[in-house]
Parts: structure tokens; C-alpha cells; sequence
């Protein structure tokens, strides 16, 4: 049979849209509402394993700023926040001695005017190693705790994006992808784009067999 190369196309933009929130719907809706300008709390802080979902949901918040400007960092204090921005800072955790104390003072400008901010750390605010004071401000606000996707949500999304692209993927196929290929979402559903093109360009239904010879080819395939 003729060597399969697929080409993943690269992933799409993190967005608040295309996050899959599985127990994670509060903090995405509290986001959401921070995007709009809704609600009374402008100050979210997030926290959980690799593969929750924290960079994806804070690089999404920065790309929905309505009407502001929105800006992403990670482990470090951009030069372009202000008390106005709606800032998404990741990785809190490893901030400096000095973008500690521009961010604690970033904070109380904020509380006076209508910038927003949600950070996003490796632990829960009072676990953080960091400045007192820099840890209570982010406790002040709204703080979650994310979840990692289980395996039956990730087969859910990936059964319900195959609806939404009219593929029918049959079950041992997202048992198989989820047993052997990358597990973060953006993958899964990159792979799965990738299976819909073959497919189409080769009227040849997504079956195990074709999947199983599509995931060698990527592996072999020289860099």
C-alpha cells in the first residue's frame, strides 16, 4: 500500500470558543464574562495539572478583549500592561522579585478603572512562592481549580467534532487514538482534521486499519 503522510495542519488559535471545558465550565463562563465586560468580578486566578487547559484558557481571554486591549504573558510583566489592559499571565509561579511587585502594584491600579486580569499558576494562590502581598491579591478574586479531560470527555468531543465535519468515526478508532496518539486535545483533533482530508481526497472511510497505517506513517515520517 502506498506510504501515508499525513500533514498536520498547525493547530487552530487557543480561544475561549474552541476550549473544551469538561468540568471546567465555571471557570471558562467566568472568563467569558470577563471577555464581555459582564459581571461584577474582573479578577480570575487558575490552577491545575499539565493538561487542563490554564495557557489555553488565558491565551484565549487575551484574543477575546472587546474594545480593550488584551495581552498575554508568561512568567514575566510585559511592558505594554496597564490598570486598562485585560491581562492573561501565566506561570506566576516563576515571576521575578521585580514583576512581583509590578504586578501587585498593577493590581491595586486596577481595581480603579476597567482593566481585567487572570493569572494562572502551578499551585493554589496560598501555595505559591511568592510575595505575601502578591499572594492575597490573587485569592481576592475568583479561583479555580482546573481538571485535566478524562478519557470518556475527550471521546465525547472528539465524537462531537466528527459530527460537526459529518465524519463518521467509529468507536474503536477514538478508542485507538486515545490509547496511542498525542492526548492533548489540540492533537487529537488535528489528527482527527488530518484523517477527514485523507479520507475525502481518497474516498476511503475512516476505519482502524487506515488510522493505525496514518499514525506509523507520521511517526516515520524524517523531521
Amino acid at each position: 500500500m502506498q506510504q501515508l503522510l499525513l500533514q498536520l495542519a498547525p493547530p487552530p488559535a487557543p480561544t475561549l470558543d474552541n476550549y473544551v471545558p469538561g468540568r471546567n465550565g465555571a471557570a471558562l463562563q467566568a472568563l467569558r464574562d470577563i471577555a464581555r465586560g459582564a459581571g461584577a468580578e474582573r479578577f480570575v486566578y487558575l490552577w491545575g495539572e499539565p493538561g487542563s487547559g490554564r495557557t489555553h484558557l488565558l491565551r484565549g481571554l487575551a484574543r477575546a478583549a472587546s474594545g480593550r486591549k488584551g495581552l498575554y504573558s508568561c512568567a514575566t510583566l510585559e511592558n505594554g500592561a496597564d490598570e486598562n489592559t485585560m491581562l492573561a499571565i501565566d506561570d506566576v509561579q516563576n515571576l521575578s522579585a521585580g514583576d512581583q511587585v509590578k504586578l501587585f502594584d498593577l493590581y491595586n491600579r486596577m481595581r480603579t478603572t476597567r482593566g481585567a486580569l487572570a493569572a494562572g499558576g502551578d499551585a493554589a494562590p496560598a501555595q505559591l512562592a511568592l510575595r505575601e502581598d502578591l499572594r492575597s491579591r490573587l485569592a481576592w478574586g475568583l479561583a479555580f481549580q482546573l481538571h485535566p479531560l478524562s478519557d470518556e470527555e475527550k471521546a465525547a468531543a472528539l465524537r462531537a467534532h466528527a459530527r460537526a465535519r459529518s465524519l463518521d468515526l467509529p468507536e474503536d478508532v477514538i478508542a485507538y487514538l486515545l490509547r496511542h496518539a498525542r492526548r492533548d486535545m489540540a492533537s487529537l483533533i488535528g489528527i482527527l482534521d488530518a484523517l477527514d482530508r485523507y479520507s475525502l481526497e481518497h474516498k476511503r472511510p475512516v476505519t482502524l486499519p487506515l488510522v493505525r497505517g496514518a499514525l506509523e506513517s507520521m511517526k516515520d515520517k524524517p523531521a
